[in-house]
Order: C-alpha cells, then sequence, then structure tokens
C-alpha cells in the first residue's frame, strides 16, 4: 500500500562547520539539490572555495596540535564517540528520510545505513580502542623499546553520494577513535545530509576543529588533498578520481586510503539453489538500486544451468517495483541524478549495439515522468571483454555471461581490472569456499553477500589501497613510534 510522506518544501545548507561553529563562506557558490524521485528542487546548498578548505584545515590543525583533542587518553576519546552516537541515533530518522530523497535509496535501507550504522561505527571504534593498547614495553639488545601508536594526525575524509552517511562514519569514527582530527568534504549530490554530524558532534561535546564539514566540489577535494597540513587522506569515490589522488598523495608523500571502484563477479555453480541465488542477488547485484561499489553486475553461470538462470533472474529483474523510494510500497528507487541515469542507459545503448541480448528492461519507466528512473536490466550472452562486462556502470545493468568449468569462471572473476567484492552460489559450502579462495578480490561471499562492519573492507588491483572497518581499520589512523631505553621500563 502506498503512504504519504510529509516533504518540506526546501532546505536550505548555506554555511560550514568549521572550529566548533557554523560560518559564512568565504566566497558565495550555491548550488541546487534535486530530489531524485522527483525532479523538483529540494534545497541549496554552499560549495566550499580553496580559502575555506584552508581554514577548516587549520581549524583541525590546532585542535590537534594546541587543543584538548591530542591530549586526550583512550577511554575519554571512547566517551565522547558514545555521545556522539546517541545525538546521531536520535536524529537517525529525519537522516535517513533526507538521505533517500537525496539520492534514490529505498527508505528501508536508508534507516540502516544512513540513520543506524554512523552510531553502530563509533560505538564500534570506541569499544576498539578502548581494548588497544597504545602502549608497549619489548626487550631490545640495549635495553627496551617502548612503542607508542599516535595518531597520523590532520585526516582529510573525503565521502561518496551513494551511502554518504555510512561511508563518512567509516572514515570519521576510526580517525576520532585514535586521536586525530577530521575535515569531511562530502559529495555535492548528496549535498544536505552531513551537517547532521555538526549538530551531533556539538551536542556530544566534541571539541572544536575536531570535526570540519565544508561540501566542495572537485576543485575543493583538490585544495583538500594537496593541503600542506594534511597529514592522511581517505576517500571513497571512483577509480579515476582515485588515481589523481593517488598521484598527489605519492607526490606528498602523504598517507591515503583510497575505496574505489569495481566490477565484481557472482558466481553460479551448475549445483547453485536458484531460489537462494534469487534471494541473495537484491544484496549482492541490487543494492541501492545497483549504486553501490560492490556491485556484482558480473554475473557468470554455469552452462548447464545457464538459460534456467537468465530466464530466473530476468524475472526477478522485472519483479521489482519502481517508485518513490519513501513509499514502503517501492522495492527500487531512482538514480541519484539526472546525469547518472543518463550514463547508465548510455551503458544500456552500448550493450544493445553489441551482441548481448536483453532478457529485461533497457528503458525508462513508462508510468514515471519525473526523477531519474532506470528499469533493472538485464543483458545474456555477453563477453566477458565487452564494455558491460569490463567497466563500472553503478546501476542496474547485469551482464550474464556463461562459464565451462570451475576453472574458467574462476579465471573470468579474475580477468578483471577490479577485485572488491563477488560471490559463489553452490549447495555445496567447500566447493563454494574453494572457489572463492581463488579468486582476487577484497570481500566475498558464500551464498549470500552482506557486508560487516566488524571486517577489514576493500579492494585488490583497481579497486583501491588499504582496509576500512572492523579492528584493521583504525590502523590507517596510527602512527608507530619506538623509543628505545633502558630496561627499567620491562618491568614497569
Amino acid at each position: 500500500m502506498s503512504v504519504t510522506v510529509d516533504r518540506p518544501s526546501s532546505l536550505d545548507r548555506t554555511r560550514f562547520f568549521i572550529d566548533g561553529e557554523w560560518v559564512d563562506p568565504v566566497r558565495i557558490e550555491l548550488r541546487d539539490q534535486i530530489e531524485a524521485a522527483t525532479g523538483e528542487r529540494l534545497g541549496v546548498a554552499a560549495l566550499a572555495g580553496e580559502a575555506d578548505v584552508d581554514r577548516a584545515v587549520r581549524a583541525a590543525r590546532r585542535a590537534l596540535d594546541d587543543g584538548p583533542w591530542g591530549r586526550t587518553t583512550a577511554a575519554e576519546r571512547a566517551t565522547v564517540l558514545r555521545a556522539f552516537a546517541d545525538a546521531l541515533d536520535a536524529r537517525a530518522g529525519d537522516t535517513a528520510t533526507l538521505v533517500s530523497r537525496e539520492n534514490g535509496m529505498i527508505l528501508g535501507l536508508s534507516q540502516a545505513l544512513n540513520g543506524g550504522a554512523p552510531g553502530a561505527l563509533l560505538r564500534m571504534y570506541a569499544d576498539i580502542v578502548e581494548a588497544l593498547p597504545l602502549e608497549s614495553v619489548r626487550p631490545s639488545q640495549a635495553g627496551s623499546t617502548i612503542v607508542r601508536r599516535l595518531p597520523v594526525g590532520v585526516v582529510g575524509a573525503i565521502a561518496p553520494w551513494n551511502f554518504p552517511q555510512a561511508l563518512a562514519m567509516f572514515k570519521i569514527a576510526p580517525a576520532l577513535a585514535a586521536g586525530c582530527t577530521v575535515v569531511l568534504k562530502p559529495s555535492p549530490e548528496t549535498a544536505l545530509d552531513s551537517y547532521v554530524f555538526a549538530d551531533a558532534a556539538l551536542e556530544a561535546g566534541l571539541p572544536a576543529g575536531v570535526l570540519n564539514i565544508v561540501l566542495g566540489d572537485r576543485d575543493a577535494g583538490a585544495a583538500l588533498v594537496s593541503h600542506p597540513l594534511v597529514d592522511k587522506i581517505a576517500f571513497t569515490g571512483s577509480t579515476e578520481a582515485g588515481r589523481i589522488i593517488g598521484q598527489e598523495c605519492g607526490r606528498l608523500l602523504r598517507r591515503s586510503t583510497l575505496e574505489l571502484g569495481g566490477k565484481s563477479a557472482a558466481i553460479v555453480l551448475e549445483d547453485a539453489d536458484i531460489d537462494t541465488v534469487l534471494a541473495g542477488l537484491d544484496n549482492a547485484s541490487f543494492l541501492n538500486n545497483s549504486q553501490t561499489c560492490t556491485t556484482q553486475s558480473r554475473i557468470l553461470v554455469a552452462r548447464s544451468r545457464y538459460e534456467e538462470v537468465v530466464e530466473a533472474i530476468g524475472h526477478f529483474a522485472d519483479s521489482y517495483v519502481l517508485g518513490d523510494p519513501l513509499d514502503a510500497a517501492t522495492t527500487m528507487g531512482p538514480m541519484a541524478t539526472s546525469g547518472h541515469r543518463d550514463k547508465v542507459l548510455g551503458y544500456i545503448d552500448i550493450a544493445k549495439n553489441s551482441g548481448a541480448r536483453l532478457v529485461a528492461g533497457g528503458e525508462r519507466p513508462a508510468h514515471l515522468d519525473r526523477g531519474w528512473f532506470v528499469q533493472p536490466t538485464v543483458f545474456a550472452d555477453v563477453d566477458n571483454g565487452d564494455r558491460l562486462a569490463r567497466e563500472e556502470v553503478f546501476g542496474p545493468v547485469m551482464a550474464l555471461i556463461p562459464f565451462e568449468d570451475d576453472a574458467d569462471a574462476v579465471q573470468m572473476a579474475n580477468d578483471s581490472n577490479y577485485g572488491l567484492g563477488g560471490s559463489v552460489w553452490s549447495a555445496d559450502e567447500d566447493r563454494a569456499l574453494a572457489v572463492a579462495r581463488q579468486v582476487r578480490t577484497g570481500t566475498i561471499g558464500l551464498n549470500y553477500y552482506t557486508l560487516d562492519l566488524g571486517a577489514p573492507f576493500g579492494g585488490f588491483k583497481d579497486s583501491g589501497l588499504g582496509r576500512e572497518l572492523g579492528p584493521e581499520g583504525i590502523d590507517a589512523y596510527l602512527e608507530y613510534q619506538s623509543v628505545y631505553a633502558s630496561t627499567r621500563y620491562l618491568d614497569a
């Protein structure tokens, strides 16, 4: 049944959060935010220039070097992080709704990942840093060595539009737990929701300058990446942008974590249960309208089951209910922007003009005359060398490819510049595990694919550098210092 949702007429975010205060931009450049499902104006936001970024970075530097945050204990930081989580949880419902309006994510998913995940991540890293020995002593040839874990410094965090709250917190939570200060640059495609972090940080008592938020475009991102007072960049986004950032960080010998694109493979072995496959594809291949870096848009199918699986996945794609992401009846929302919708449709046109066979979708839905919608689309008989199998579409367009045996499936899965996600589907979990162990990818699921916040996440090859999440996720925000001392510290 459809629901009616109250939509405020306009949301304005025309100031930046710097040094614990809301401040006016140095120069005024405004951007309209358009609601993905309606094409109507949702609000307006100011975009930062280089001077705004500089002001935010300098505030973060002062908070680290001269403020209280740089001298807090792990337990003190954990207390603030838990208060931060409580403040975000109190705002979670409104935040989730706003993100759904911005980027088209269905509301139930947004409630979990934009509403609930940020607080959960803050609490997880509060627990991790409290349990982490930040100093240890070990014997040495000359006496002892005190090994210290120290915050890496000022972190420039650049977050994308597809999961804006969760992916920003992938960076903010471990950075703050480690004792770093942060300048967050959210994506202009989701221009409005990030400022909830500022409201919650103020309520939680986060000291001034520890978290600063400046919305901006690529120029603002470039200014943040190259700023001389930044010690580390944490970026999630396209491989193309990641290469540019990585090159600059390499030139500056600046630490970086880069979580980039993917073209992941779901491998359906001949003994797979088709109902299990279909039940799992909603997360593995169509999550967030397939605007997900781990989308398994290459579906490799054993030839003996190929036509059966092609038909089943085609019917599954046709079963999605497109519409308002705030409506509980909707199972797939729109693309985030009109430009992104056009990019996805462009890949559909490319596939239509190749040797691929269109099985489902392939158009804009005729019954939705506004918003940035694309039908869930399935192409069969795709060659693993085709553009549809090589390039990240970032939309609900699946390429189905037959394989001969397990070795052939592994070879096809690995024949990609990317290595971020993946899955193997089989009635024999041990067999699926044996196949999964041969796939060069950062994460892979056996008969399902669901991200685990408690385990490291990241990619091989062009899918990035470093890992986020889990206990390992805090390592990127710590530096090691070895203090050579006498034996008197061994028994201390």
